[in-house]
C-alpha cells in the first residue's frame, strides 16, 4: 500500500509556476518539478476543498494548469474532528488567526491519517520553530501528525 501525502497548495504552485529568476524560488520549482516527474506516484495524493479554491486564484492560464493537476487528484472532507483540530491549532496553538487556511491544511492531513504533508509554506506549516507544537496538538487531540515536509525533502522517499 502506497504510503499517503496531502498536497498543500503552495506544491502545485510552484509546479505551474512561470520559471523564477530568484535561485532559491528556482531550485524550488525544479525540485518540485522532479519530485513530481520521478516520485509523485510512490503516494495517494489527496487534496481538499481548501486547496481547490485556493488554486482557482490568480492567473488565469496558471489556474487552468493547476485545476489541470489537481482534476485526478480525491479530496478529503472537512469534518467536525478536522474543525476543531484547526481551531486548537490556533487557539492558544502554535499558529496566528490569519493562518487558519494553514491550520486547515495541516489538521485535514492529521485527521485523515495522511502520512505526509507536503508544502512550501515555511512560515506556518512547515516551520522547524513550531513543528514540536504542532506534533503536540494534533497528539493531544488524537491524532498523529503527519511528516510536514517540502517535495525536495520527499525526493529521497
Amino acid at each position: 500500500m502506497k504510503p499517503t501525502l496531502y498536497m498543500e497548495t503552495s506544491v502545485v504552485s510552484y509546479l505551474t509556476a512561470r520559471p523564477a529568476t530568484d535561485l532559491v524560488m528556482a531550485a524550488r520549482q525544479l525540485n518540485t518539478h522532479q519530485w513530481w516527474t520521478e516520485k509523485r506516484r510512490n503516494f495517494r495524493i489527496p487534496i481538499s476543498r481548501f486547496v481547490w479554491d485556493e488554486a482557482r486564484e490568480g492567473d488565469a492560464e496558471r489556474v487552468r494548469q493547476r485545476l489541470r493537476i489537481l482534476k485526478p487528484l480525491p479530496w478529503l472532507q472537512l469534518s467536525s474532528d478536522s474543525a476543531r483540530l484547526a481551531r486548537a491549532l490556533i487557539e492558544p496553538g502554535p499558529l496566528p488567526t490569519k493562518a487558519a487556511e494553514d491550520a486547515l491544511h495541516v489538521a485535514l492531513a492529521a485527521v485523515h491519517g495522511m502520512h505526509f504533508l507536503a508544502t512550501w509554506n515555511l512560515k506556518h506549516i512547515n516551520n522547524p520553530a513550531m513543528a514540536d507544537d504542532l506534533r503536540e496538538v494534533c497528539r493531544s487531540a488524537g491524532f498523529h501528525c503527519p511528516v510536514i515536509c517540502t517535495p525536495e525533502e520527499l525526493l529521497s522517499v
